[in-house]
């Protein structure tokens, strides 16, 4: 090969070899770019809002409101402030005004305990409030809580001819607790634990006439609550649905029709009665209702008639 290609293909190797050379010293050399975080500014100052719907009725909860960042212009004064708001002041009011889940809540939409009109406020549309008395051994001693959902069981001895009949009731279901003696909220310990007290007065939600057949049964025997499930009050609706003793809401929009079935499933009923005698419990007791007396029946006006030494009473029916 010619010496003069030779030179000039060695020469343009070489000059490769260095090219590549600085090449790569130059992004060596380079830093490598760096991200930088961008602290996301909040915009106005945070606000109480609602994490769910609140109808009226409902007793504030922890997990019913939470703050939000929310801009300057459209801050209200009514609105609850994150600087200078106590949320342990807000737990057990009520809401007053309906509240759907992400609006603000504002101090006149809750009624706190105390106030004028909370009970009122604190009571679901159509319902009424009963007191009954309790103890220890009647009331779950103390562990029945505002809030709750209870059984109302009535026990009685029913009398007649022969032994007296022991026998205990279920007469109301799905009963909402309002207050417990004068609280409405229950007391809890330095760990946020709820503290249970023996109270002998409850508060309770009712329907007219279901107020009045709590009134009645005071009058008759022994009341006692039994506390309920949580999944009880959903597990009756769906039983209640399929024999078609609850009809569904004729809408097609899933949010109105699932606040109607909770609205439903929140409402006490007194048509599912169950009753235990004491035969049930012991061998020795009696299962049926004893036999009432034959009560005398009344004598009407009576004629005395005398036929010579023979003299008879004769009766002319009741009147």
């Amino acid at each position: 090969m010619d010496k003069k290609k030779i030179i000039l293909l060695v020469g343009a190797l070489i000059v490769a070899a260095v090219t590549a050379m600085l090449a790569k010293n130059m992004f060596d050399g380079a830093s490598a770019p760096q991200a930088e975080a961008r602290k996301t500014e909040v915009l106005g100052e945070e606000i109480l809002v609602a994490t769910r719907a609140l109808p009226v009725g409902t007793i504030i909860t922890p997990d019913s409101f939470r703050f939000q960042p929310w801009p300057k212009n459209l801050i209200e004064e009514a609105y609850f402030m994150k600087e200078g708001t106590d949320l342990n002041t807000l737990a057990g009011t009520v809401v007053r005004n309906p509240i759907t889940a992400g609006q603000p809540m504002t101090k006149g939409s809750l009624v706190a305990p105390g106030d004028r009109g909370f009970l009122a406020a604190a009571l679901g549309p159509g319902m009424r409030a009963v007191t009954i008395p309790v103890s220890g051994l009647t009331g779950v001693a103390g562990f029945v809580f505002p809030g709750d959902r209870v059984d109302l069981m009535l026990t009685q001895s029913v009398q007649g001819e022969g032994p007296e009949l022991k026998v205990s009731e279920t007469v109301i279901r799905n009963l909402r607790v309002l207050a417990t003696d004068n609280r409405i909220t229950a007391s809890k310990n330095e760990a946020g634990q709820q503290i249970p007290q023996t109270a002998k007065l409850v508060t309770l939600e009712a329907t007219p006439k279901i107020a009045e057949q709590i009134s009645v049964a005071q009058t008759l025997g022994t009341l006692s609550l039994s506390l309920r499930s949580l999944a009880d009050s959903a597990a009756e609706l769906e039983e209640a649905i399929a024999s078609g003793a609850i009809k569904l809401p004729k809408t097609d929009d899933p949010v109105l029709e699932a606040d109607m079935l909770r609205s439903l499933a929140a409402r006490p009923s007194s048509k599912k009665s169950t009753f235990s005698t004491g035969g049930d419990v012991s061998r020795f007791e009696t299962r049926s209702p004893p036999p009432l007396a034959e009560k005398e029946k009344p004598k009407g006006p009576v004629v005395r008639v005398a036929r010579g030494n023979a003299v008879a009473d004769i009766e002319f029916g009741d009147k």
